[in-house]
């Protein structure tokens, strides 16, 4: 994951200025949250802004320095912030978190950029100790039942283009992806064709690993982590999981 994201990192900002519909429901369970929140894959502070912004006090750990050190730099231009939202550079499987937290989220697939089970799973159990003993954890994910119905045919598709802001330059997103439904991996190679202002273009290639996990897969890892799933959401407006829906946005607390 670290590598990645440290290639891809001046891009994500721009790529990612519309991706807001996780955040209402953020925001819901920060207002019913007393105590610190912890947002892990911070990245460039998406979630962590918004809701820092919003009056909540927030930690926000990411592993990748390039992606950190943007997050830094925004949060340099809010003075507003600095006492509400701390920026934690390290490793949700290895390092120690330096508080409980009421509410714990691993938003935007986050929490399938652990490639093996294992890895899934320990990081379960050290993010239940650090709950509160009444705080919640939120991990959103795609619905892998819909993923693995899908044709993954190895298609060149053009995801979206956008200015890089420092630049000024026109990006072409392209994507490329193979799924291993037996190990329940997707591979993809993200393409950034960067357009200067003599139209030459530059590549970025950048391949990314993601794991889908099951409904009762994840009900199971919960239940070994010594946590227990509340809610099961199939999208952001807190519809119900369902064939056919979007997302698995599971909600879950320690067991009493």
């Amino acid at each position: 994951m670290d590598t990645f994201y440290d290639t891809i990192a001046r891009y994500y900002d721009p790529e990612n200025d519309d991706v807001i519909d996780d955040l209402p429901l953020y925001s819901t369970l920060a207002d019913e949250t007393d105590g610190l929140i912890l947002d892990v894959g911070c990245g460039t502070g998406r979630v962590t802004f918004h809701l820092a912004t919003e009056g909540h006090t927030i930690h926000g750990i990411d592993r990748s320095p390039e992606m950190l050190a943007r997050a830094r730099r925004k949060q340099a231009q809010r003075p507003d912030l600095r006492d509400r939202c701390t920026l934690i550079d390290g490793d949700v499987l290895t390092d120690i978190f330096p508080a409980k937290y009421g509410l714990i989220i691993l938003p935007y697939n986050t929490f399938m950029h652990l490639h093996a089970d294992e890895e899934q799973q320990a990081t379960l159990t050290r993010l239940a100790k650090a709950l509160d003993q009444d705080g919640q954890i939120v991990i959103d994910i795609p619905n892998a039942g819909e993923a693995f119905a899908a044709e993954h045919d190895g298609t060149l598709t053009l995801e979206r283009m956008f200015i890089e802001p420092e630049t000024g330059h026109r990006v072409m997103q392209q994507a490329v992806s193979r799924l291993d439904r037996t190990a329940q991996l997707q591979y993809i190679t993200w393409i950034y064709d960067e357009i200067d202002k003599q139209n030459v273009v530059h590549r970025t290639l950048a391949p990314l690993t993601l794991r889908y996990v099951f409904p009762r897969e994840m009900d199971l890892m919960l239940a070994a982590a010594g946590l227990v799933r509340v809610e099961r959401l199939g999208d952001y407006d807190e519809s119900p999981f369902e064939d056919g829906c979007a997302r698995m946005i599971v909600i879950a607390r320690r067991v009493s």
